[in-house]
């Protein structure tokens, strides 16, 4: 059964992250049967600041609005089966470990969480305070996985774009997607 996906992309500095995973989505296109996207309004401005204009209309995805509380994964009925937050800053992971449903972002989170669904975080601000340690031990407890944007450098990556990619690859692996990456001590 082919996979249904809500990607979450937040404000946090790292767009890379979730423009490698929309681009990585695509090249898995035969294992997922829908990937929604929602952006909150920083994200759009830091995918503008760090990597240009984002040309979300190459996506062959749905995309829907921060407030949209009839999107279907805002309810667990749509049997959306794993939510990625790529990046996920640390003002998100904290409204969604206090489970405040105050927008899309945060009322999906709350969706994956209630029906024991994957939810996925990927932090990236650094240094963390223990206000953000205590948010990331509350919603590993609840079910989530952080999976903070620590690059790997086993595979040698020469682009900031294969850079992003050990983490994106770590990411849907999780997700238990089949993809070819680099794996340790094995060949190709």
């Amino acid at each position: 059964m082919k996979k249904k996906i809500v990607v979450a992309i937040t404000g946090s500095s790292g767009a890379i992250y979730a423009k490698v995973l929309l681009d990585k989505l695509i090249a898995l296109r035969e294992q997922w049967a829908a990937v929604g996207v929602v952006l909150s309004d920083n994200a759009l401005v830091n995918w503008e600041l760090e990597i240009g204009p984002p040309a979300l209309e190459v996506y062959p995805f749905d995309f829907y609005a921060k407030n949209d509380f009839y999107a279907p994964f805002a309810s667990g009925s749509a049997r959306y089966e794993t939510m990625f937050v790529c990046p996920c800053s640390m003002g998100m992971l904290g409204r969604i470990a206090a489970g405040v449903s105050n927008d899309l972002i945060t009322r999906a989170a709350d969706v994956m969480l209630k029906e024991r669904r994957r939810l996925i975080l990927v932090p990236r601000d650094t240094p963390l305070s223990l206000i953000h340690l205590n948010n990331m031990k509350l919603l590993t407890e609840a079910g989530a996985v952080i999976c903070p944007a620590c690059p790997s450098f086993y595979s040698r990556p020469q682009t900031a774009e294969e850079i992003a990619a050990t983490v994106v690859d770590r990411v849907l692996d999780l997700a238990g997607f089949d993809l070819k990456t680099y794996r340790w001590s094995e060949s190709d």
